[in-house]
């Protein structure tokens, strides 16, 4: 179809994180969306398997990478942002800018302090910062930044032709929708930004940022019509009021745990996937809060 982009998926199954490589068949151009940083918590180790695969599809693809985009700060996965910036700057000689929605900059100074992360380490590492309905080139396509709060006040969507990269505003069908108890998450809003979506004409794609796949479905899917989802979603589809989505989601999220790298991932992506400075004896470490069973501990 004229004026619409490639799109390449590529799951990362330990996080269940969709990444996109998205780019203008007629120039090459190209941007990546929510990439990952691998990251081992049994031994705190980092590795960049994934990052590295998302490489070695823009070389064989021959695209030229303009920019790389961040739905929101992620709680379950590493942002492989930073490395892949320093990686393509060498690689072809651009620098391409690490661009997130402007509203990071309350998030990152909440958990900045949260964690006891100094400000140095969180200011000015975005590129840019995308304005509400902000439109961008990649190639000689337009691009549209669509703040879709609720799962985190800074939410970003991206619309490039026909499609919506949403982030975890939906999820799919039979999963439906994102947790909303993060701070600065709000159930009200996300049911707005889903209506928001799904007003969208019916063929446009929606690529969703995670999929856990129960087991009867079998493999993960990215994307889905607006009009699959307006039938079929369990969270959004068309006849379930505010009212009852916003109960459902409150009285869901109530019951669920913390994600495994919460701790882990926001310290690192408020840093745009930097890497804490090192100490003294060459240490970079990450802050991680300890939780008492009991009250009555003797020290």
């Amino acid at each position: 179809m004229s004026g619409e982009p490639t799109v390449h998926d590529v799951f990362e199954p330990k996080t269940g994180t969709w990444q996109y490589v998205v780019a203008d068949p007629s120039t090459k151009t190209a941007v990546i969306i929510d990439p990952v940083l691998d990251y081992d918590p049994a031994t705190q180790s980092i590795t960049t398997g994934a990052a590295d695969d998302l490489l070695s599809l823009v070389k064989e693809k021959g695209y030229r990478v303009e920019r790389i985009l961040e739905t929101h700060a992620h709680a379950d996965h590493l942002t492989a942002a930073s490395y892949l910036q320093s990686r393509l700057a060498r690689e072809q000689n651009h620098k391409p800018p690490v661009c997130i929605g402007k509203r990071i900059v309350h998030v990152q100074e909440l958990f900045g302090r949260r964690y006891g992360v100094v400000a140095e380490e969180y200011e000015n590492v975005f590129d840019i910062l995308l304005e509400d309905s902000e439109v961008f080139d990649i190639g000689s396509l337009k691009a549209t930044a669509m703040h879709l709060p609720g799962h985190t006040p800074d939410h970003m969507g991206y619309k490039i032709g026909d499609n919506v990269f949403c982030g975890d505003s939906i999820f799919n069908a039979d999963i439906g929708s994102a947790r909303c108890d993060f701070p600065g998450g709000n159930a009200k809003d996300l049911f707005r930004s889903g209506r928001t979506l799904l007003a969208l004409p019916d063929h446009t794609k929606i690529w969703t940022g995670h999929d856990y796949p129960p087991q009867e479905r079998g493999a993960p899917v990215p994307w889905m019509s607006v009009h699959d989802h307006r039938e079929q979603n369990k969270h959004l589809r068309d006849g379930i009021t505010k009212e009852e989505f916003v109960s459902m989601r409150e009285e869901r999220d109530a019951g669920l745990g913390e994600p495994r790298l919460l701790h882990q991932s926001l310290q690192v992506n408020i840093r745009a996937g930097r890497l804490p400075q090192p100490t003294e004896v060459g240490h970079r470490l990450l802050h991680l809060p300890l939780k008492f069973k009991r009250t009555d501990m003797p020290w």
